[in-house]
């Protein structure tokens, strides 16, 4: 399929499969007059890329993960996996964003906030 078929069939723009193109996340085979052709399988791929960001996946990070995925025998526990790996980073975080709220809460109750 060429790239507006794949940009129509996974909702992005024609951009967006170029960006990520770009990105080595995914990859296009070139014809003879230079336009790209992608497998059927990239709808999905392409599907995957989008839902993993929404869920606060970087791309870099899409990037590390999208190969070995793909070529997973099974997919569905490497992504459980890695959902795993990703919400325990952000309870990480939110911790210490409630240790840094704490601290700024504290300190606005001082004369001079910015004093150790």
């Amino acid at each position: 399929m060429r790239i507006g078929e794949l940009a129509l069939a996974s909702s992005v723009s024609r951009d967006t499969l170029r960006f990520y193109e770009q990105r080595g996340l995914i990859t296009a085979q070139r014809s003879a007059n230079g336009y790209r052709n992608y497998p059927a399988e990239m709808v999905q791929l392409v599907q995957y890329i989008k839902t993993a960001q929404r869920l606060g996946f970087t791309l870099g990070e899409i990037g590390d993960s999208v190969t070995a995925l793909w070529q997973s025998p099974n997919p569905d526990s490497a992504v459980t996996q890695l959902l795993q790996h990703k919400l325990k980073l952000i309870e990480a975080r939110m911790a210490e964003l409630g240790e840094l709220r704490h601290e700024l809460q504290q300190r606005l109750g001082q004369r001079c906030p910015l004093n150790p």
